[in-house]
C-alpha cells in the first residue's frame, strides 16, 4: 500500500481507547464556519434548532416524495413540536465518507467493491460536497481526507488492499491489536474525528460483511458518536460465504449494526453477492436525493446534555419513516437554510 504510514489522532487514541491507527492521507482541514450548501444559502448555528433529514418509505419500500411541511407531525420526547424548517428534496451540501471492509472475510469481494464505490461517488457528489475514504480490518486508515476533487477519491479507493495476515501493523506498548475487523473503531473515528465539525448533511457509508472482530470501542459508544456528530449511517452488507466455510467459521450476521444504523437514520442493505453491491448504492443515491428536511426548535430550553427522543410521523398514513432516532442536547444544534416557509 503506498504513501507515508502516519500515525494520526495519537494522543485522542490513548486517551479514549488506546486504538491503533494508519493513515494515508494529508492532514484534515475543517469545513470553516459559514460553508454554503449548494443553494447559496448560509449555514447558521443556533443552540434551538434540532435538523433532521427523513426518507419516508411506501407499504412496498416506495420512496414518498410528493409530502409538504403540513403532512408531518414530529416530538421531542414525547412533546409536539412546531415544524419551523422544511425543504424536500434537500439541496444541502453533502460530507460523504465511504468506508471498506478489507479484512480477509472481503478478499473475493473487494475488487467489485472498489468499482460500484468508485461509479457511486462520480455520480452522487454534486457543486458544494466533499467525501473522503477509508478502509478498516485490524487498523483504520484514512485513505484520502475531505475533498471534491474525485480523481483523488478514485485512487484512494483503488488503492485500498486486503490485510492478509489479520494483524495490525502498528502495535500500541507492545501489544499487537486483536482481531481483524475494526468496524466499529472505524465508525467512531469517522463521527467523532472526521464529520463532528462538519456542516450540512454527514452521511457514512460501509462496506462490510457486518461482522466487528477486535474493536476498542464499544457498539454503544460508536453509536453515541455517531448520534453527537449527526451522521447518518447506511452500511451495505455483502458476505462471502465459501471464506466463513473455508475457514469452519460460523457467520454472525448483521444484528449488531442494524442497531447503528436503525439509531442514526440510515439502513442496512444486504445484497447476495458481490454484483449486487452496484444496486445497493443506487439505493442509497436515490434515498439522499429523495429526503425531507425537517428543523424546530425544542419546546424543553434546558441544555443539559441530555438525549431526546424524537418520533416523526406522517399524518394519516403508516408510513415507514428513516430518520435519527433523537440527539444530545448541548446546545449547538446547527440548521442549514434560507427561510424558515421555505
Amino acid at each position: 500500500m503506498g504513501g507515508i504510514v502516519l500515525k494520526r489522532f495519537s494522543q485522542v487514541i490513548e486517551t479514549i481507547f488506546a486504538m491503533t491507527l494508519c493513515f494515508l492521507a494529508p492532514a484534515r482541514t475543517a469545513a470553516p464556519f459559514g460553508q454554503t450548501g449548494r443553494s447559496g444559502g448560509s449555514i447558521k448555528s443556533s443552540s434551538v434548532v434540532v435538523n433532521i433529514y427523513a426518507t419516508v418509505e411506501g407499504r412496498h419500500g416506495n420512496v414518498i416524495q410528493d409530502l409538504n411541511k403540513n403532512d408531518f407531525e414530529l416530538t421531542d420526547d414525547g412533546i409536539p413540536q412546531k415544524i419551523e424548517y422544511f425543504s424536500p428534496d434537500t439541496d444541502v451540501a453533502l460530507s460523504l465518507g465511504i468506508a471498506m471492509d478489507t479484512s480477509n472475510s472481503q478478499s473475493n469481494l473487494l475488487e467489485t467493491e472498489k468499482k460500484a464505490a468508485k461509479n457511486f461517488l462520480s455520480s452522487v457528489l454534486q457543486r458544494g460536497d466533499q467525501a473522503f475514504a477509508m478502509s478498516f480490518d485490524a487498523d483504520v486508515r484514512l485513505l484520502e481526507d475531505f475533498t471534491s476533487a474525485r480523481a483523488k477519491l478514485e485512487q484512494a479507493i483503488d488503492s485500498a488492499e486486503i490485510n492478509e495476515t489479520g494483524k495490525s501493523i502498528l502495535q500500541m506498548n507492545g501489544t499487537p491489536s486483536v482481531g481483524g475487523t475494526h468496524l466499529y473503531d472505524a465508525v467512531y473515528l469517522a463521527s467523532n474525528e472526521l464529520m463532528k465539525a462538519r456542516h450540512g448533511r454527514e452521511v457514512l457509508v460501509l462496506v462490510t460483511d457486518g461482522e466487528d472482530q477486535g474493536s476498542k470501542t464499544s457498539l454503544k459508544r460508536t453509536i453515541e458518536a455517531a448520534e453527537k456528530a449527526n451522521v447518518i449511517v447506511y452500511s451495505i452488507i455483502v458476505s462471502d460465504p465459501e471464506f466463513y466455510s473455508l475457514m469452519d467459521l460460523k457467520y454472525r450476521g448483521d444484528a449488531q449494526v442494524r442497531k447503528l444504523t436503525s439509531a442514526t437514520g440510515g439502513r442496512v442493505i444486504r445484497v447476495k453477492s458481490g454484483s449486487q453491491v452496484e444496486q445497493a448504492f443506487e439505493q442509497i443515491k436515490g434515498e439522499l436525493r429523495s429526503q425531507y428536511r425537517l428543523g424546530y426548535s425544542p419546546s424543553n430550553l434546558r441544555h443539559d446534555g441530555s438525549f431526546r427522543r424524537i418520533h416523526v410521523t406522517v399524518r394519516g398514513h403508516s408510513y415507514n419513516i428513516l430518520a435519527r432516532k433523537g440527539y444530545y442536547d448541548e446546545g449547538d444544534q446547527r440548521i442549514e437554510t434560507k427561510s424558515p416557509d421555505r
